[in-house]
């Protein structure tokens, strides 16, 4: 760590509370867990790590209505404050809200410093610490993620113990992230993941699951880090989802990104039946799953028109007012950028909304 000039932490106020417990310099010593993909310095681990001293820790609120221009410009003050400079290191320890803003901060603070996440969620653990994706929610267009950067952190370190913190809704987030993986990898590890009992997410076969789900992303992100092909497919059950995401926020009653995307799945899942031919059973079991473990979706074919607004302004369109989602032939096999007309959109969430 001698080679940056000034470390610095960004976290918020629920994992200030349960996980700074986790640095000795901050209160008693636990050593961290395996870095995963280290992308540029061999940054230490464990008890060396953990000997670091600490230039400034800036806590946020929670929220994904914090996850704002708003936040990022009180982290910016932070680090002029601190007089950072481009030689320092951030150290992001959080859920993905934390990754995605402290990770924008970052590479757009005196164009660009270097950062490091350590998620302290399932869902950041297997999906926004990883990848290189940062950015923030833009309220004047309701777009999630409108606004960002591509820029990968030097370091991810995930250390499954965080888990012990979460409550059963939380785990259920992030688990949607893996059964996306999973549909886009192989039948054999879809079928893995819809057996396995989230009871025993303190096992070392869940965090083996983790490494795998993790591994998957990581070289789907190797093959097109800035989005313009392959990476398309992890977008799968996003373009529902991130609708019912955005409009839930604003009704005021907001649900777990992961539980947005499960519901995006099973209703991408109904599109990816109607245009490539999947077969009913995914889509049944998908359904079954869902409302087994996440419950209905809490939208009506009321919100559809809303629900079109919001996609059409998705950012991964390709074309003004045309819908663009992956979907899926078989298990295992994706297909990106497919246009979907609206009687067919409508038709999936009628479908959503009747389960």
């Amino acid at each position: 760590m001698e080679q940056y000039k000034g470390i610095f932490v960004l976290t918020d106020e629920q994992a200030a509370k349960c996980c700074l417990l986790a640095f000795d310099k901050w209160s008693a010593p636990m050593p961290l867990g395996d870095i995963i993909a280290p992308t540029t310095s061999a940054l230490p681990k464990n008890e060396a790590f953990l000997e670091t001293p600490i230039d400034g820790i800036l806590v946020l609120p929670a929220g994904e209505e914090h996850k704002n221009l708003q936040s990022v410009q009180r982290i910016w003050d932070f680090l002029f404050a601190h007089r950072a400079t481009r030689s320092s290191l951030l150290i992001n320890i959080g859920g993905g809200v934390i990754t995605d803003i402290g990770g924008f901060a970052a590479a757009t603070y005196m164009r660009g410093m270097a950062y490091m996440n350590i998620p302290t969620t399932l869902l950041a653990m297997v999906d926004a610490a990883t990848g290189g994706k940062t950015g923030i929610d833009y309220s004047a267009s309701s777009i999630k993620n409108a606004i960002g950067v591509f820029a990968e952190p030097v370091d991810t370190i995930i250390d499954a113990r965080f888990l012990a913190t979460l409550p059963a809704e939380q785990l259920l987030s992030g688990f949607a992230e893996m059964l996306k993986h999973a549909l886009l990898q192989s039948p054999e590890a879809f079928a893995e993941l819809i057996a396995f009992d989230l009871r025993e997410a303190a096992s070392e076969t869940f965090g083996e699951l983790i490494r795998q789900s993790v591994a998957f992303k990581q070289s789907v992100v190797a093959q097109d880090p800035h989005d313009n092909g392959i990476r398309q497919t992890l977008n799968l059950g996003h373009t529902v989802g991130h609708a019912i995401e955005a409009l839930l926020l604003k009704k005021g009653q907001p649900k777990p990104h992961g539980y947005c995307v499960m519901y995006g799945l099973v209703a991408e899942a109904y599109l990816s039946h109607a245009i490539c031919g999947l077969p009913t059973e995914v889509v049944s079991t998908l359904s079954r799953y869902m409302l087994e473990n996440y419950g209905t979706a809490p939208i009506t074919c009321n919100d559809y028109d809303q629900l079109l607004q919001l996609m059409q302004h998705d950012k991964k369109n390709k074309e003004q007012g045309a819908i663009t989602c992956t979907l899926l032939q078989s298990i295992g096999q994706p297909v990106i950028g497919q246009t979907i007309p609206n009687n067919l959109l409508r038709e999936a969430i009628e479908y959503l909304c009747s389960l």
